[in-house]
C-alpha cells in the first residue's frame, strides 16, 4: 500500500506585543482550525521578537522541516516591522519595492501626502516574491518559496488567507469527536492508554478541568478515518461508564 502524503505546517508569530501579553494572539486558532480542513497538519507554533535573528532563524529552520510555514505580524510601516527585510535575508536575497505593492499601498490612500515613507515600507518585499492579495488594507502579503508572510492584524490576515488557501496542497483533513467526563484524569487515564494501543494511528489527548467544584476531563480523539473516530468514540463510551460516570458530548 502506497504511503500517504501528510502534509505539515508551522506558525510563525512575530510581535514583541505578543510576548509582552499586550496583545493576545488570535491568529494561530484560526490558521490551526483552516489548515486542518485543507487536510494540513500544524506541527509547531514558535512566538518570538521582533528580533531579526529569530526571525531568520525559525524561518529557516521550519522552512527546511516542514511543508508550509506561516509569519504573522511585523509587516506594517513602523520602525519595528521588519519581517520583510528578515524574510529576504533568511533567504539570501535582496528587499526591493515592488511597483505592483507600490500602487496598491497608494490607492489605499486618498491623498497624495498620506503615503508617507513608512507606509511605503510596505510596498518593500524580498526579490522573487509573489504578492498576496489584501481585499481590507491594500498593502499585500507575500510568499518566498514555502513561506507566507502575513500581517498580524486577524481580520486583514485571515481576507488574505482565504484569497490563496485553495492554491495549497493538502490531504486527508483530521476528524476530531471529544468527550467529556466528570472524572479525573488520573482516573481515566489507565484504561484510555488501553485505548491508545489498540488504535495505533489515532491521536488521543486528555485535558483536565475543574468546573462547579468537580473533576472533569476532556478526552480527544482524532484520526482521518471518521470510522476509526467512531470506534474510538464507542470505546471511550463504554469506560467512562464503566467507572460509573456517564459521557457528554456537544
Amino acid at each position: 500500500m502506497a504511503k500517504i502524503k501528510i502534509y505539515t505546517a508551522g506558525i510563525v508569530v512575530i510581535g514583541n506585543e505578543v510576548l509582552s501579553g499586550r496583545t493576545q494572539d488570535a491568529n494561530v486558532k484560526y490558521l490551526g482550525e483552516r489548515l486542518n480542513l485543507l487536510g494540513i497538519r500544524l506541527m509547531e507554533v514558535r512566538i518570538i521578537p521582533d528580533v531579526e535573528t529569530a526571525i531568520i532563524g525559525a524561518v529557516r529552520d521550519m522552512s527546511r522541516n516542514l511543508d508550509y510555514v506561516f509569519t504573522t505580524g511585523g509587516i506594517g510601516p513602523t520602525h519595528d516591522d521588519i519581517t520583510a527585510a528578515s524574510i529576504a535575508r533568511a533567504f539570501g536575497v535582496n528587499l526591493v519595492r515592488d511597483p505592483e505593492a507600490e500602487r496598491l499601498v497608494r490607492s489605499n490612500y486618498a491623498a497624495p501626502e498620506e503615503v508617507t515613507p513608512a507606509r511605503l515600507k510596505m510596498a518593500d518585499v524580498p526579490k522573487g516574491a509573489t504578492l498576496l492579495r489584501n481585499p481590507i488594507s491594500k498593502a499585500p502579503g507575500f510568499q518566498l518559496k514555502n513561506v507566507y508572510v502575513l500581517p498580524g492584524i486577524p481580520r486583514i490576515m485571515q481576507a488574505i488567507f482565504e484569497g490563496f488557501c485553495h492554491e495549497l496542497f493538502g490531504g486527508e483533513p483530521i476528524k476530531t469527536r471529544e468527550i467529556t467526563a466528570f472524572l479525573p484524569e488520573g482516573i481515566l487515564s489507565g484504561k484510555f492508554e488501553e485505548i491508545q494501543s489498540r488504535f495505533p494511528g489515532a491521536d488521543l489527548g486528555s485535558y483536565p478541568f475543574v468546573r462547579d467544584g468537580h473533576f472533569g476531563t476532556v478526552l480527544v480523539l482524532r484520526h482521518t478515518n471518521q470510522e476509526i473516530v467512531d470506534a474510538l468514540a464507542k470505546e471511550v463510551r463504554l469506560m467512562i461508564r464503566s467507572l460509573g460516570s456517564a459521557p457528554f458530548e456537544d
